[in-house]
């Protein structure tokens, strides 16, 4: 009896001492992929997962993780995303790993969006594939076309609000001014210059600084920096200078500003950032016009009309 309880003690502390690291290269993925508790997410179209994917991954389009049209930042209903996460077979302590193509640097904030909302579900150990696809492909590592039959879960998530900025929170942040309101978009947007076509109106949250989503990758690569290369890339701006504020990450729709999030508390790994979902979409759709910053005079707006 009492090597069964020592036993069982090395079992528990052997499981509860594993970290999942929020990136993954190929290598790394390869070398974990086996495990009981892994599950390899894949989001890419279900045609680009039909024709070949990492063998055991399982299929779950980026498209069911966003909210509706008029308003895709917004977070689905929590029954909905229940519903999902149940039928991948996922638990609290299961570890996912989501893979995206790869594509571009855009493409990384599919992959980091999800892996929020696993976060915000209550799933403890989180990972990305560094690069996507694309990376797992240029290692020459294998695939296949088999779908793998996945039990579904009982698992019954709750939201877990600490990374979640609402968009009263927000405003209750720019009237006090006691957060560092982070806009991922790139300059045109920031500048009012350009716009995403669900927003109201051009511009940024009033007192938001831009650190563009792009600033985590080196040039030409799809892959996320290392962390020392990341505090550099970084040392110059509001995010280095202020690593202990309390940070909100916004964009148009959430997407770009969760690689924001993702690089600053998962990889960095500053305490108390959010991520703003419904970002200035949401924002602007409210009818009591919020405040905000770099808003275009009239003729401005009339000469986008015809651009």
């Amino acid at each position: 009896m009492k090597k069964i309880l020592q036993f069982a003690f090395v079992i528990t502390a052997a499981s509860s001492a594993f970290a999942a690291q929020p990136l993954l290269s190929p290598a790394d993925l390869q070398a974990q992929a086996k495990a009981p508790q892994v599950r390899i997410i894949d989001i890419r179209e279900p045609k680009a997962y039909a024709e070949s994917h990492i063998p055991g991954a399982v299929s779950a389009p980026y498209g069911q993780w966003r909210g509706p049209a008029s308003n895709p930042g917004d977070l689905p209903a929590l029954p909905q995303l229940t519903q999902l996460v149940q039928s991948l077979g996922l638990n609290p302590d299961s570890h996912a790993v989501v893979v995206s193509s790869g594509a571009d640097t855009t493409d990384f904030g599919s992959a980091a969006r999800v892996y929020w909302t696993l976060k915000v579900l209550g799933v403890q150990q989180l990972s990305v594939l560094n690069g996507g696809m694309q990376a797992w492909v240029s290692a020459k590592l294998p695939q296949d076309n088999v779908v793998p039959k996945i039990t579904a879960s009982k698992f019954t998530p709750t939201l877990d609000k600490r990374y979640i900025a609402t968009r009263d929170e927000v405003a209750e942040k720019v009237k006090s001014g006691n957060a560092l309101l982070v806009d991922a978009r790139p300059a045109a947007f920031f500048q009012g210059e350009t716009k995403h076509a669900a927003a109201k109106q051009a511009g940024t949250l009033k007192g938001a600084v831009n650190v563009e989503h792009s600033r985590w990758f080196a040039p030409g690569s799809t892959a996320m920096m290392s962390v020392p290369e990341a505090q550099k890339a970084t040392a110059s701006t509001p995010l280095g200078k202020q690593p202990e504020t309390e940070t909100v990450a916004f964009c148009n729709t959430g997407h770009w500003a969760a690689t924001n999030w993702f690089a600053q508390s998962e990889v960095l790994g500053q305490k108390n950032v959010k991520l703003y979902a419904g970002s200035m979409v949401d924002w602007t759709q409210d009818a009591s016009h919020l405040p905000m910053d770099n808003v275009p005079g009239r003729m401005q707006q009339l000469k986008s009309l015809f651009k």
